[in-house]
């Protein structure tokens, strides 16, 4: 592997002369190779909410008996845990919230090492924003705003180098990183936006990103991707590095996407995909299977999802390269597996199709409410009771797939 230094990095750092530089330092993990699942089925859940909950007094039980979260999750038969860490989180996400700063490498390795402890896989989200980076806003850090192109793919670089270091240092080295947050649109906006090419069937995201007229453009979203991957492969070289495209329910724009980063030189191993709701019957099914066999040398997951639990976890295991799945914030979120005061600790499932209701997941904080407003609002200092329902549901999962009570081997 090329070795560059941050100096020497910046100055490759052009578009023409970024791309030879990055691609020669992504060397591909030997244990991704052709594509297959590097572990066991992942049988995971994104919960970062919940050392911010526990902070402000949350406490979980199951069958009446108070637990830790993980321990409750690990009995469901889950393997592994997914966080998500941004930049300057104090500047955003965190702003406002008692203790933390939330997000932050600080606060994130402290609950990495209770991950670690009750032995399951962790998995790293890397925003690259302050705050929440997603298909509606990928916004540049404060300290990154008025940065040149090449200082802010150095930027890149720096911090996740900066951030897996420590991780590293402290005993905590997740097993998976993935660099950006729904990054379908691209990501460190102006300069890293792309175009959206094909109308998504979602009018929310197709009014604001078919009309966008001056977009960074691929070359320059393959740059930053670049930078994440060359730190992500010094840092920790046997670990696989995955993006996220939050349309798993389009093949058509999952495989142009998919391609142009390819035709770029971008290496990377996994993709996950969102996958909350579907424009017809069948839709993530075709992209798993279309993915699986137009990149076989790749794996996917379904990096976020709520409700039809069962289902979608078939259809990923399904495929050797089916690397698993993880539930978003299942604690208080959609079709949370928790209850509160006895009734469901998130908002209830979600329309499977578009036709049937709009997901605010597809266009966060831009989708217009639909039906009856909730009568129950959940308490995030509050008592949290893991639905016994959902716990069999998935203990049942592990099951079958294999992973009940098996720890992941690193």
């Amino acid at each position: 592997m090329i070795d560059l230094s941050r100096r020497q990095f910046a100055a490759a750092a052009g578009l023409a002369a970024g791309s030879a530089a990055l691609g020669a330092c992504a060397t591909v993990p030997a244990q991704t190779a052709g594509g297959r699942r590097p572990w066991p089925y992942l049988l995971g859940a994104d919960i970062t909410w919940v050392p911010e909950d526990e902070a402000i007094g949350a406490t979980y039980w199951q069958d009446g008996v108070q637990r830790d979260p993980l321990a409750i999750f690990a009995d469901a038969g889950f393997n592994a845990i997914k966080l998500r860490t941004f930049v300057n989180p104090e500047n955003g996400y965190s702003r406002g919230k008692p203790g933390g700063p939330w997000g932050s490498i600080d606060s994130t390795i402290a609950f990495a090492r209770r991950i670690r402890t009750a032995g399951m896989h962790l998995s790293l989200t890397l925003h690259y924003s302050d705050t929440w980076a997603d298909p509606q806003k990928q916004n540049k850090p404060a300290a990154w705003a008025d940065l040149p192109f090449t200082q802010l793919v150095d930027a890149v670089h720096r911090h996740t180098d900066d951030a897996l270091s420590r991780m590293k240092a402290a005993g905590v080295a997740p097993d998976m990183v993935v660099l950006g947050n729904e990054t379908t649109f691209g990501m460190l906006w102006p300069e890293g936006r792309i175009p959206l090419p094909f109308a998504t069937g979602n009018p929310v995201t197709d009014a604001e990103h078919m009309s966008e007229a001056m977009p960074g453009g691929m070359d320059r979203f393959a740059a930053l991707l670049k930078a994440g991957i060359a730190a992500s492969r010094a840092v920790l070289p046997d670990v696989p590095v995955a993006l996220h495209n939050h349309l798993g329910r389009h093949w058509q724009i999952t495989r142009h996407w998919t391609d142009s980063l390819i035709e770029r030189d971008v290496r990377f191993d996994a993709l996950g995909m969102s996958c909350y709701q579907q424009q017809a019957q069948g839709d993530w099914e075709r992209t798993f299977a279309e993915f699986s066999r137009r990149y076989p040398d790749h794996g996917f997951f379904a990096i976020e999802y709520s409700s039809r639990k069962r289902y979608l976890n078939d259809l990923v295991q399904a495929h050797p390269n089916g690397w698993g799945s993880f539930i978003w914030e299942p604690t208080r979120h959609q079709e949370a597996i928790f209850l509160q005061d006895g009734v469901s600790a998130g908002e209830g499932p979600k329309p499977d199709l578009l036709s049937q209701g709009l997901n605010s997941a597809e266009a966060p904080g831009a989708t217009p409410t639909t039906g009856p407003p909730a009568e129950h609002r959940v308490n995030p200092g509050g008592r949290f009771d893991a639905d016994p329902a959902f716990v069999n549901l998935y203990r049942q999962m592990a099951r079958d797939y294999g992973v009940l009570g098996q720890p992941i081997r690193r």
